[in-house]
């Protein structure tokens, strides 16, 4: 009782609840409720996105592993830090997630080996 009295007189601005989270503070008798961690900082992937027809991206999502693999390729021959990590077929074209910000010549490289892909027409792909 004398520790409540001494809390209310050093914080004589506190409610009663929060004397007796004080309280149960000093005395080591808290319940911790659980916390979620979260971080919301920026996206970990970078997206590059490519409109194409219908038909393209269904040809181009075929082989799509292959694909990143060869411009993976290329762009480490480039000395590129960019990575692909995945393509993605979306509604209206494609969606080249990397691993970081591409670099204006990384876009070009993706942009030109996409339009020299057998699986596409170039007539039909929109320039990056």
């Amino acid at each position: 009782m004398a520790e409540v009295l001494k809390i209310k007189k050093a914080f004589p601005a506190l409610n009663v609840e929060k004397i007796d989270q004080v309280n149960n503070i000093i005395k080591g008798t808290t319940k911790l409720k659980p916390r979620i961690q979260m971080t919301t900082k920026e996206p970990f992937r970078k997206q590059i996105i490519i409109s194409m027809s219908k038909e393209n991206v269904d040809s181009f999502i075929k082989n799509s592993s292959l694909h990143v693999t060869n411009i993976n390729r290329q762009l480490h021959n480039a000395k590129s830090e960019t990575l692909i990590d995945y393509i993605r077929a979306e509604p209206l074209g494609i969606t080249v997630v990397t691993n970081k910000v591409s670099q204006p010549s990384d876009l070009m490289l993706i942009d030109q080996y996409i339009k020299n892909s057998n699986d596409v027409n170039a007539l039909q792909v929109d320039e990056l």
